[in-house]
């Protein structure tokens, strides 16, 4: 009896033991990463969890791994958290927490970016429709009202993730502040504020901020005690010599390494070239340079969430696909650009270290051929009327169509001007 209650306890223990989640310390040390007090390399690459739907994080997840990645980095995307102001929904594929755990599930460290502004070709940047409707609010800004919401939604984000750091034992090494703030503005005390929030927020994980490698975005968009890393698509050893007139002596890592681009709506699908990129890899890893793949799978931008950019070219609106060129396609095929990659990467892994196979190959369906029929009209709410025309946000219409409708006066030699429609 007592030798069958000996075994009893003993596999209770390793069970126990089995069942317990790894901790790990995650530091910077002098120039380079420490993990568990040993150099390591970050190998990261960017997918999100809104633009996969969740039954296949999984097979995505570990593609990205079996191409040789050993990190996972994801925006936070404040307006699906809290469409309406309030209320904060962490569901379904909005579970970040459950796309966490399944990353470390595959073998996978995690950086989380919760903005709270996050670009990514996203609906206004990750920012919620309903902020437009609240007086004086200014965004990105050392504005009491927009720091009062976004250190709101910070909080909730830290609910979900403050305890899946490597501290507690979850795969999350870094949090970012911000999201290259650098390219916007300079206002310190903003960026001190959401680094405070985030703190606040439970994360007490490496911070560091992202921005280009310009001596004016890298001042603008940094803060003294956080680690800061830089943005490019090409030529590391000139972005690293122009970082190193801005910061010395800390780790370099690639907080986006634009291996792909994306689509505006009337262009051609971008593609970038796979060998040039393959050799910045290389770079990268010949040298002890951390990096994240921006995008390693980049999925859909499903409903309106596709975002738009402004500039020189005009308004340029991008299109619901968000297959980016990258190496794992928006279907979840491995392109060539995944295999010359996975190739670049293996060799310049440990012994230790060997590469798992990825998933087979995802099942594709045809649809047959069919003629589509009329079905119905819009969905129309209770009309508005006013003087002028009224915003989306301010009739409190997210997203979707509005029907504007006006009377002329019967005048004759005069122009309708619309400028600058959006």
């Amino acid at each position: 009896m007592k030798t069958l209650l000996t075994t009893f306890l003993l596999h209770l223990l390793i069970l126990f033991a089995s069942a317990a989640p790894t901790k790990h310390s995650f530091k910077v040390d002098g120039d380079h990463f420490a993990l568990d007090g040993k150099p390591f390399v970050i190998r990261s690459g960017e997918m999100h969890y809104l633009r996969i739907p969740r039954e296949y994080w999984a097979d995505r997840l570990a593609k990205a791994k079996a191409m040789g990645l050993n990190t996972i980095c994801t925006y936070v995307f404040w307006n699906a958290h809290e469409d309406r102001q309030g209320k904060f929904d962490f569901k379904g594929n909005n579970d970040i927490a459950a796309f966490v755990r399944e990353a470390q599930k595959q073998g996978l460290f995690v950086l989380v970016r919760p903005g709270p502004y996050v670009c990514s070709e996203w609906e206004w940047g990750g920012f919620p429709y309903w902020l437009a409707n609240v007086p004086g609010l200014r965004i990105r800004q050392n504005n009491p009202q927009f720091l009062e919401f976004a250190s709101r939604y910070l909080k909730e984000v830290g609910k979900q993730l403050a305890p899946l750091t490597v501290e507690h034992g979850g795969p999350i090494l870094m949090c970012q502040v911000e999201n290259e703030y650098g390219s916007f503005g300079s206002d310190h005390a903003y960026m001190a504020a959401i680094r405070d929030a985030i703190k606040a927020a439970g994360f007490t994980c490496q911070l560091y901020t992202s921005d280009g490698p310009g001596q004016g975005m890298l001042s603008g968009g940094t803060l003294a005690d956080c680690l800061s890393v830089v943005n490019f698509g090409g030529e590391p050893a000139g972005a690293f010599d122009e970082f190193a007139k801005f910061r010395k002596g800390v780790p370099k890592m690639c907080g986006e390494f634009w291996a792909g681009w994306f689509d505006h709506w009337g262009a051609d699908h971008a593609v970038t070239d796979p060998v040039s990129q393959a050799k910045d890899l290389d770079w990268f890893l010949s040298n002890d340079v951390s990096f994240n793949i921006y995008m390693v799978h980049g999925g859909t931008s499903f409903g309106w969430m596709s975002g738009a950019n402004s500039g020189g070219a005009g308004y340029e609106p991008d299109v619901t696909s968000y297959d980016y060129d990258a190496a794992i396609a928006e279907d979840g095929r491995l392109s060539r650009k995944w295999h010359l990659f996975h190739d670049t990467i293996a060799k310049h892994l440990s012994r230790s270290e060997v590469l798992p196979n990825p998933p087979a190959p995802t099942t594709r369906i045809a649809f047959p051929e069919k003629a589509l029929k009329y079905s119905g009209g819009l969905v129309y709410k209770t009309p508005s009327e006013n003087d002028k025309p009224m915003s989306f946000e301010a009739i409190g219409q997210p997203y979707g169509i509005v029907h504007y409708e006006t009377k002329l006066p019967e005048t004759t030699g005069k122009y309708l001007f619309v400028p600058g429609v959006q």
